[in-house]
């Protein structure tokens, strides 16, 4: 069965890639990603994983593409209840590392998977600790520009591994695509991985 990847992220096409499954990159859906009024962080991070596997299927549908599983994935960065999108600015990027600064939150990628009628969901929490960080590194990191696309406004798969303390759950779903909990809907929608030539 043919995977698309609802996603315009880099990030999850190089972790598909890594455990060798072989897929095809939709346009990232153009999706309101408002949060509802009270929503609760887990409950946002699967509506929005779920609206894009939805829009996938149907830009899939509309250029005439194979049928197939669509896979969307959603990752939020949250710090006690208050859910940390992309930074907006210089200041906004340096808030939200002065706030994750010393502190512990969660990191929760929700994954749902669509085939024809049917749409599966997964989702993974990982807890991250934030090193105690002084202004000027604050400064320093938000410079690289690397966190400007990033919820949370850094990347632990790059320069910003360097602001992490320590990380209890999953790597790969701090990065945006936990992989036991993909591997896991690639098996129930019998979608093989390892594909080696």
């Amino acid at each position: 069965m043919t995977l698309y990847l609802a996603s315009g992220s880099p990030r999850r096409a190089e972790l598909l890639q890594q455990i060798a499954v072989p897929f095809t990159v939709l346009k990232a859906p153009d999706i309101d990603e408002t949060p509802l009024d009270n929503e609760d962080p887990q409950a946002y991070v699967e509506r929005m994983a779920l609206e894009k596997s939805r829009v996938g299927e149907l830009r899939r549908q509309a250029e005439g593409l194979p049928a197939g599983a669509v896979l969307g994935a959603d990752t939020s960065v949250v710090l006690e209840n208050l859910i940390l999108g992309k930074p907006e600015s210089r200041n906004h990027a340096l808030a939200m590392l002065a706030a994750l600064s010393g502190n512990e939150h969660r990191v929760i990628t929700a994954l749902a998977l669509t085939c024809g009628a049917s749409c599966q969901v997964a989702t993974s929490i990982t807890r991250v600790r934030f090193r105690d960080l002084t202004d000027r590194e604050m400064a320093r990191y938000v410079a690289t520009g690397e966190g400007n696309d990033k919820a949370g406004g850094y990347g632990i798969q790059g320069l910003g591994a360097a602001l992490v303390a320590q990380i209890t759950g999953s790597y790969s779903g701090v990065v945006g695509l936990p992989l036991e909990q993909t591997v896991a809907l690639l098996e129930q929608a019998g979608i093989d991985y390892w594909c080696i030539d």
